[in-house]
């Protein structure tokens, strides 16, 4: 999508639709809603008059101007109550609106910038907001369809109208932020919507390859055989029953930069998990092509530091494999000996996350770094504990409060877990330094404490469960049906906070 920008009135627009916006509670709209309205001699009061449109949150109205305005269209999109507004409302507004000019087959679109005016929000805040909530809300997955005959074309044109000249470069700042890492979230949307055919640890990786190439990110693609060589056993144990051999993607941004702060980013890639030995019923099988969503947004955030050249040194960790069912399968009982040293017994091989994510993480102690971030689809039982609107989060305080705060504002809202020493109880094995899974009864912290045993000594460390947050069951005003992206606008906001 094309993001321009504009100083001017809204009502002046020649625009094949333009956007305005109306609170709850409101019966005479003031500002450019206002002049809207006066412009079509007070429509918008007649439709709140009639009770047709009281500016509940995501509700909308389209009014034709019929020659009154240059615009073919006004879109009137509800706020809800004042009260209560915050930048969310922002991205679901933006994205009603615009799937409604798709809907009526809008291809260029006007637009003010809700939460700059009463909603006081600072504008370059408010300007991201609303690209955001527009790229993420028109995101369709269609690379594989090949009749196309009764969709709607997307919004190919998005024009942020601001009357004030001296909030413009401000809005432009907002603007070009929110295209970046909205356009990074829907790049790791269409990786987890990628069936697993075709999204193999092969073909992830020659993308994120072909994508570090364009935005100026070195990458290093290890092969098996260095994975192999350097002892990251517990990693291999999951993919001797894949059909495809292991990868590890490695992201950097400012690579070399040893005077910059460094963070490492560690993404879990399962491509397919059918749970290898310890196989998955068949019902919703299909969904675990998402298990690779953590990989995906740890490349997507990736892409979006690069492009906005963040002051960091950012590395990205991928590691990539199946898991499937196999003579030459890991089964349970079987003890792998990890990168760190420690000897790991496996209960289940649908546990397999967490094989990937400890390799990684001891090796992500190599950059040095200031924190290591994992984020994984991990465990059941975080859909358990907090549904859809909330991840979990775990480990080193100070991190998880960046976590928190960076999810509030990008509304990729995490929720801490504690790590206390008695959930390693259930971890202890037998036969080997630790066993892999425990009851269960807390089997979110429990994953979380079983990698907090390889995270090297000395690096804060926050580890993060989106198991609920993978694939989207249901379309909501910027998160259509399908992989959802969680996780990139998390870690990049994050990432832009750091040295705040």
């Amino acid at each position: 999508m094309q993001i321009q920008t504009t100083v001017g009135k809204i009502q002046d627009q020649e625009a094949q639709a333009i956007v305005v916006n109306l609170f709850e509670g409101v019966t005479t709209p003031d500002g450019a809603t206002g002049a809207v309205d006066a412009a079509l001699g007070g429509a918008i009061r007649a439709l709140i008059a009639a009770g047709d449109f009281r500016g509940k949150r995501n509700e909308v109205a389209v009014l034709y101007p019929a020659g009154s305005l240059p615009a073919r269209r006004v879109v009137v999109v509800g706020l809800g109550k004042a009260e209560k507004f915050t930048v969310e409302g922002i991205r679901q507004a933006a994205a009603t609106a615009a799937r409604k000019a798709r809907d009526l087959g809008v291809t260029q679109l006007h637009t003010i910038i809700h939460g700059a005016g009463v909603g006081a929000i600072e504008m370059e805040t408010a300007a991201q907001a609303v690209v955001e909530g527009t790229i993420l809300g028109l995101y369709r997955y269609q690379e594989l369809k090949t009749q196309l005959e009764d969709v709607r074309p997307n919004v190919e044109t998005l024009t942020l109208v601001e009357f004030d000249p001296a909030k413009f470069a401000a809005l432009e700042a907002g603007a070009a932020a929110g295209r970046v890492i909205a356009e990074a979230t829907c790049l790791a949307r269409d990786l987890i919507n990628r069936p697993a055919n075709l999204a193999t640890p092969s073909t992830i990786a020659e993308t994120a390859r072909t994508l570090a190439e364009a935005v100026g990110l070195q990458c290093r693609i290890m092969e098996k055989a260095e994975i192999e060589a350097l002892g990251m056993g517990a990693f291999l144990s999951v993919n001797k029953g894949g059909g495809e051999p292991a990868k590890m993607v490695i992201l950097e941004h400012n690579a070399g930069r040893e005077d910059l702060p460094a963070v490492v980013l560690v993404g879990k890639g399962i491509t397919f998990d059918s749970g290898g030995i310890s196989i998955k019923p068949s019902q919703d099988l299909w969904k675990m092509k998402d298990d690779m969503a953590g990989a995906a947004a740890v490349i997507g955030a990736l892409y979006a530091t690069a492009q906005l050249n963040l002051p960091l040194r950012v590395v990205g960790l991928a590691p990539l494999t199946e898991n499937m069912p196999d003579a030459l399968a890991s089964k349970p009982g079987d003890v792998v000996k990890s990168l760190k040293g420690l000897t790991v017994e496996i209960h289940s091989t649908d546990a397999e996350g967490r094989m990937l994510l400890i390799d990684a993480l001891t090796y992500a102690g190599t950059f040095k770094p200031q924190a290591i971030v994992d984020i994984a689809t991990l465990t059941g039982a975080q859909a358990v504990a907090l549904g859809t609107p909330a991840a979990a989060v775990m480990g080193d305080e100070a991190l998880v409060a960046r976590l928190r705060a960076a999810g509030e504002a990008s509304y990729d809202r995490v929720w801490p877990m504690p790590l206390f020493e008695e959930y390693g109880e259930q971890l202890k094995s037998d036969v080997a330094d630790v066993c892999h899974v425990g009851s269960r009864a807390g089997g979110c912290i429990t994953a979380g404490f079983f990698l907090s045993k390889f995270v090297p000594e000395g690096i804060p460390w926050a580890h993060i469960d989106m198991a609920a947050q993978g694939l989207a069951d249901d379309d909501r005003p910027y998160i259509p049906r399908g992989g959802a992206g969680f996780g990139v606008r998390l870690l990049v906001e994050m990432l832009r906070r750091w040295n705040g």
